[in-house]
């Protein structure tokens, strides 16, 4: 059973720092792209960041500066560095784990969300 399991997110203050984790089980996590998306009320899910399972980086012209997703092959996690935080930032904040080609049929996964809020 393939989980994917997020933690970090909370109220931090408009310039503030989080850092998200996003813990895989049940798949091989070394060969999946992973990302992180998040969804704002009453707008559509978008991708914040991702990593190929070679390391290589993207990013959100919005967030690009500010935050860094970085991966763990060793302890099947991925991460997300937030820095200089605004409140445009408050959004649920999900993990993705994309695999490589049609492996596995092509199937993706999502974990459950975290809350991020940016206020003061």
């Amino acid at each position: 059973q393939v989980q994917l399991v997020e933690s970090g997110g909370g109220l931090v203050q408009p310039g503030g720092s989080l850092r998200l984790s996003c813990a895989a089980s049940g798949i091989i996590f070394r060969i999946y792209a992973m990302g992180w998306y998040r969804q704002a009320p009453g707008k559509q899910r978008e991708l914040v960041a991702a990593i190929t399972s070679g390391g290589s980086t993207n990013y959100a012209d919005s967030v690009k500066g500010r935050f860094t997703i970085s991966r763990d092959n060793a302890k099947n996690t991925v991460y997300l560095q937030m820095n200089s935080l605004k409140p445009e930032d408050t959004a649920v904040y999900y993990c993705n784990a994309d695999p490589p080609g049609s492996y596995g049929g092509g199937q993706d996964y999502w974990g459950q969300g975290t809350q991020v809020t940016v206020s003061s």
